[in-house]
């Protein structure tokens, strides 16, 4: 059993629930400790489930105008809580949240082993999308 609300996390919270997660290597390594506080304080969307016990056990980040499009930064759940609804419900709030699907588009960029997480709530690969990236990128993973 879980509750999900809109929430903001500490830094310290949420690199503890990414050394549970997929999501613990998505990040750059560069400015790590410094970003992520900001990740956390600037997303229009914090969505965080926890269990009976208080844990986190799913996160959800995203960017919004609440008029027209969302787009997901992070969306995870803890490894223990795989296959529970947890992902699929943080979804469906923060589409809710942003403005409902008839009027929000959803935008993310998926890793890989996560399409097919994505493709059976209904999303589809988009070609449209444009990106610019110069960013330093040290490959890592937060444990």
């Amino acid at each position: 059993m879980y509750t999900i609300q809109s929430e903001r996390l500490t830094a310290a919270e949420y690199i503890d629930f990414l050394k549970r997660t997929d999501l613990g290597s998505q990040y750059p390594l560069e400015r790590f400790h410094e970003r992520i506080p900001k990740l956390l304080k600037n997303a229009s969307v914090s969505l965080v489930a926890r269990n009976e016990k208080q844990s986190v056990v799913g996160v959800l980040l995203g960017v919004t105008d609440f008029a027209y499009w969302l787009f997901v930064t992070d969306l995870g759940v803890d490894r223990s809580c795989v296959r529970q609804g947890i992902g699929r419900s943080l979804m469906k709030t923060a589409l809710e949240l942003a403005g409902g699907e008839r009027d929000i588009a959803v935008y993310l960029i998926a890793h890989e082993d996560a399409v097919p997480f994505y493709e059976k709530l209904g999303m589809k690969r988009a070609d449209e999308v444009m990106k610019f990236n110069h960013i330093e990128w040290t490959q890592f993973t937060v444990e």
